[in-house]
């Protein structure tokens, strides 16, 4: 039996001095592991998969980390962590405490630069190009961009500077014709145009009998058969490109070895900004990946990790099919009343959970691709003409559109309804996708409604409610599904939990719903998925102490149902605030400015739990809220502590 490639090779270097049989070899193994480690610990398999080959050349070809690689996105990056230095660490891909689905500058001097957010790379690179010529130094700059990031504006902004200023610039367009669904645009459309070598030859014989019937005719003829190359770029992506002012190579095979090779080795001798353009097939090697790219973009673990920290309450029920799943039912049912309704998302038509509007009202809907400022300004025009639009878009990537939401929407107080999916820590995927910051940077812009439903029920009262206002509104809420009471094991406590608020019901506007009615002089607010946890803490806590905190659900960030915080506070001693965004301007810093407003923090003990000013790693979601005391153990720790505060406060006075 043949020895493995991958675990005898000197990486990377090795790659260089491999022959072009082993180089296959060493893609086929690449491929085993990839599908291996990604089917068992979740990941972004049929990005990576594309790329086999592609990583392969570039490491024949180039000399990092002298030479700088920058991936676009960032999750196709899985070979070239296993062939640059992290082979034996791959099996910890997306674990607590082992290696990030990303790049990452500060996990390998090879990640020349940290991402997970679209059409960033050839910006980086332009820049890094631009260091590397004002210093003086040498080495190559590559950006890796595809799966539909070309077609976002900050990459079309960076093409035209970098052509613009010349400097010496390699963009490997990796054309797939994906981004996590089917491309969309025209742009998408124009990269995968090609004139046949058939049509181009019935042209040219047409034209030449046509064109040698006249004066001079024949001259003519030789004259277009010298430029048939640039006659054939007109009718091929060349020509975007090579308007643009880069030197255009391609389309090339992206999974021909020696055909990639040859081309990057052309493209380092040119002094000047060059395009490849390589075209590949997402999931290669993989026929479920290759069938359904979609599917397999991103795969859920198999094996979950063993590091979880167990709830007191065991794993718990769930309150529906998942807040994406809810939302696109919702919406579903509002436009069959509502003509004016229309949805917009950004190439996340299944993530967000837009895909049954889009085959129910396909006239109705748009996927503006990995185009988030373009899908929040076409939502104000939408607006503008009396349309009701929904934009949906993970938290993470929304904030990439802060100006729009400001200038375009908030400014003209348009009435757009944002939903943010993905809100709060989502896990594996880790910092570049926690939706952390969005109630910190919305709440500071004048105009917008903020709303934090608790679990699917609620999502899909506030999403009516939202319909009903004039202005902008946001929704808020995380990845999978909320959390049910477990109403049996707390039948003791039954009376002072309030049935009412936790049945369907439209929510009355600002106004809060009263969960647990204590009889400590504890009392905790807080938003969103995190307010059942903190019901369970609180009756937690009662169990063990006799005593109970109340907890009130605001269900408003903004404006916050001022008058019942304010009531609320003056008949309570302390206060726990509970919220899964950063503590830094997030929910809980609007209740204190409440109450500094209204001269209501005298004698007031309060405790803040959230996300800390630090960014957060990848690991499950569940170890994380740990970490930070988020979960319903750290919640009923903090009530604990805060009741021994306020008995020795009590005491002393």
């Amino acid at each position: 039996m043949k020895a493995p490639i991958l675990s005898s090779l000197d990486l990377p270097g090795g790659i260089r001095t491999l022959p072009l049989q082993q180089k296959h070899e060493l893609a086929q193994e690449l491929r085993d592991a990839i599908i291996s480690v990604s089917l068992n610990n979740g990941g972004h398999l049929a990005a990576s998969l594309g790329v086999v080959e592609l990583t392969i050349a570039l490491l024949s070809c180039f000399d990092p980390p002298r030479d700088s690689i920058i991936w676009d996105v960032g999750h196709q990056c899985y070979p070239w962590k296993i062939l640059t230095g992290r082979r034996d660490g791959f099996g910890t891909l997306r674990r607590y405490g082992g290696i990030s689905g990303f790049p990452n500058r500060a996990e390998s001097p090879f990640d020349c630069f940290g991402v997970g957010h679209a059409s960033t790379s050839i910006s980086a690179a332009l820049g890094m190009a631009m260091a590397r010529d004002v210093e003086g130094s040498s080495g190559h700059i590559v950006a890796v961009i595809g799966d539909g990031a070309l077609g976002g504006g900050m990459a079309l902004e960076a093409l035209n500077q970098a052509g613009g200023l010349g400097r010496r610039l390699i963009v490997i367009l990796n054309d797939n014709k994906m981004s996590i669904s089917e491309n969309t645009g025209a742009l998408s459309r124009f990269l995968s145009r090609s004139l046949s070598h058939q049509t181009l030859m019935h042209f040219k014989q047409h034209v030449s009998r046509v064109l040698s019937r006249l004066p001079k005719g024949d001259s003519i003829v030789d004259i277009l058969r010298k430029g048939e190359i640039s006659f054939k770029s007109f009718f091929t992506p060349g020509v975007l490109f090579e308007a643009f002012q880069f030197n255009y190579i391609g389309p090339i095979n992206g999974h021909d070895i020696q055909q990639l090779e040859r081309h990057i080795e052309a493209a380092k001798l040119l002094d000047t900004p060059v395009l490849l353009h390589v075209r590949t097939r997402k999931g290669k090697g993989y026929v479920p990946a290759e069938d359904n790219p979609s599917q397999f973009h991103g795969v859920a673990a198999a094996v979950p990790d063993e590091i979880e920290i167990p709830s007191p309450l065991g794993q718990g029920t769930t309150t529906g099919n998942g807040f994406s799943r809810a939302f696109g039912e919702a919406l579903c049912q509002i436009a069959e009343r509502d003509p004016k309704v229309f949805a917009i998302t950004a190439a996340m038509p299944d993530g967000t959970g837009l895909q049954p509007f889009h085959e129910r009202f396909p006239e109705r809907f748009a996927d503006v691709g990995i185009c988030e400022e373009h899908a929040v300004t076409f939502a104000a025009g939408l607006a503008a003409r009396g349309f009701h639009p929904v934009v949906a878009i993970y938290s993470t990537f929304l904030q990439r559109s802060f100006d729009q939401i400001i200038h375009d929407v908030c400014l003209q107080d348009l009435p757009v309804v944002f939903c943010l999916d993905r809100a709060g820590l989502v896990g594996e995927d880790g910092p570049t996708h926690h939706g952390a910051f969005d109630l910190s940077w919305l709440r500071a812009v004048p105009n917008i409604s903020i709303l934090a439903p608790r679990d699917e029920a609620t999502l899909k009262q506030d999403l009516e409610t939202a319909f009903t206002l004039s202005g902008p509104v946001a929704l808020r809420y995380p990845r999978g599904s909320g959390r049910r009471l477990d109403m049996e094991r707390f039948q003791a406590f039954a009376p002072r939990i309030s049935p009412a608020a936790l049945e369907p019901g439209r929510p009355v506007l600002q106004h809060g719903d009263m969960l647990l009615r204590g009889d400590s002089r504890i009392l905790v607010l807080a938003a969103g998925q995190r307010v059942f946890p903190c019901v369970e803490a609180a009756l937690l806590v009662a169990e063990k102490t006799g005593s109970m905190p109340s907890v009130f659900d605001v269900r408003w960030v903004k404006p916050l149902p001022s008058g019942e915080i304010l009531d609320l506070a003056r008949s309570h001693s302390a206060i726990l605030m509970v919220e899964d965004n950063a503590l830094a301007g997030g929910f809980s810093s609007a209740v204190l400015e409440l109450l500094a407003d209204n001269d209501a923090l005298a004698g007031l003990t309060i405790r803040r739990l959230g996300i800390p000013d630090r960014f957060i790693t990848h690991g499950p979601v569940r170890r994380l809220r740990a970490d930070i005391g988020i979960n319903i153990t750290g919640i009923a720790r903090a009530l604990e502590e805060l009741a021994a505060h306020t008995e020795t406060k009590g005491t002393e006075a």
